[in-house]
């Protein structure tokens, strides 16, 4: 039996949840939007249910590996920013507890939303050399960020009402 703390429990998980941010991100949801490569997607939803169940060396690297895929699929220039944005996005959450929805992970996306618009942003700014892009960076990211809290939730609700986490900890 594996144990949940275990090396390959947690490798195993990083993978799988790798695998479902690259397709949630890269094809189920995905929306272009802008003239700047920018896409709408449930991606990061997914990065936020592996920050309450993965500790946070695994989720930031399914998370960064997942982004960082599907990117290459879609949106190359952006590649190395969402490697590094996708696996900072992860920090204002917890996998502590025996429920994905809790106090911290309810404030935690909207921490995560400012990390993000921040570091695409930055981004924008050194790949199109303009800060004027200020206003659609922030937007997109706001409604991505908005869209991923609203599918995290779903999700997070549906898993605690099936008790997931105690699953898991077997």
């Amino acid at each position: 039996m594996i144990r949940k703390n275990s090396r390959i429990y947690n490798m195993a998980f990083t993978g799988l949840f790798a695998a479902l941010i690259t397709i949630f991100t890269a094809y189920i949801g995905h929306v272009p939007v802008g003239v700047n490569g920018g896409y709408i997607h449930f991606g990061d939803g997914l990065i936020y249910l592996a920050a309450t169940i993965l500790p946070w060396p695994y989720a930031m690297l399914a998370g960064a590996i997942g982004g960082g895929m599907a990117d290459l699929l879609t949106a190359p220039a952006w590649t190395l920013a969402t490697v590094i944005i996708k696996a900072l996005i992860v920090i204002p959450f917890t996998n502590k507890g025996r429920r994905i929805v809790n106090k911290r992970n309810l404030a935690a996306p909207v921490i995560s939303y400012f990390i993000s618009a921040t570091g695409y942003y930055i981004a924008e700014a050194i790949l199109f050399g303009t800060k004027a892009a200020i206003f659609t960076s922030f937007t997109g990211s706001f409604i991505q960020s908005f869209g991923s809290m609203i599918f995290f939730l779903m999700l997070g609700i549906t898993l605690d009402k099936v008790g997931i986490k105690a699953r898991l900890e077997r």
